[in-house]
């Protein structure tokens, strides 16, 4: 089974979760190659200076500071660059311009002749004739229990609304936001965790839902769970009074 996995150039989290996840699939599953977007935190292409100034606003000093740090950091080792990761493992990079449904974007993605899309935050809308690029199909991993935490950052929006459990959803993709049929669906007890303890967890749980999503596919006529509209909540990114509510509910960013 031939893959294309469709990512972001994270520097704190994807890297070694890719990794892990290229590590452990089944050997009939390849990746054949990588798209990597620009990365995109808050759901919306900005500049850097944007993002940092957004990130000060919204999150605070110490959030800020902690963070900036970790990716100056993160900048000096290879182990949290998803690009170079991809180069050691030998995985070429489809270089795209613009918007990924551009149709000469398609046309490199067809070459590759792809039986399955991987998204593991894909940060652009995926339009149909993506979506159905593949003859198995697009599948996205969200860190939630779909369909509720929609959108962006469930790891912050669960802990904002006190949820005692979250978990991890992989689905197939269609032309909604994480409104597709669910593959695999494993919860997790939140307890005590952190953001960022939180956002750690549900990650390799993601890999792992994804090498089993893969294996149903395989098999053939895997059993969908639905993902019922009437059940959804969805969430954008927080604003400053979210984070007070956060931190005022006891919980921690890290």
């Amino acid at each position: 089974m031939r893959l294309i996995l469709l990512t972001q150039d994270d520097p704190f989290y994807l890297a070694r979760s890719l990794d892990y996840l290229i590590e452990n699939l089944p050997p009939y599953a390849q990746v054949v190659a990588t798209v990597v977007f620009d990365v995109s935190p808050f759901g919306k292409r900005e500049s850097f200076t944007d993002k940092m100034k957004k990130t000060y606003q919204i999150f605070g000093l110490p959030f800020f500071v902690r963070y900036g740090v970790k990716f100056v950091r993160s900048k000096l080792d290879s182990r949290n660059n998803v690009r170079a990761m991809l180069a050691k493992r030998g995985i070429p990079l489809i270089e795209i311009e613009g918007n990924i449904n551009k149709e000469e974007n398609l046309d490199r993605l067809r070459a590759l002749n792809p039986d399955l899309l991987v998204s593991v935050a894909g940060n652009q809308i995926f339009k149909r004739k993506l979506i159905e690029l593949a003859p198995k199909g697009c599948i996205n991993l969200h860190t939630a229990l779909l369909p509720k935490y929609r959108g962006l950052m469930p790891s912050f929006w669960v802990l904002r609304h006190n949820e005692k459990r979250t978990g991890v959803s992989v689905f197939f993709v269609d032309e909604g936001i994480d409104s597709g049929p669910i593959l695999v669906q494993n919860p997790v007890e939140i307890g005590n965790m952190s953001q960022e303890e939180l956002i750690r967890v549900t990650k390799k749980m993601g890999m792992d839902a994804i090498i089993e999503s893969v294996e149903k596919i395989h098999k053939g006529n895997p059993q969908l769970i639905e993902n019922d509209a009437s059940q959804m909540t969805y969430f954008t990114f927080p604003t400053r009074d979210d984070v007070k509510a956060f931190l005022a509910a006891g919980k921690r960013f890290y």
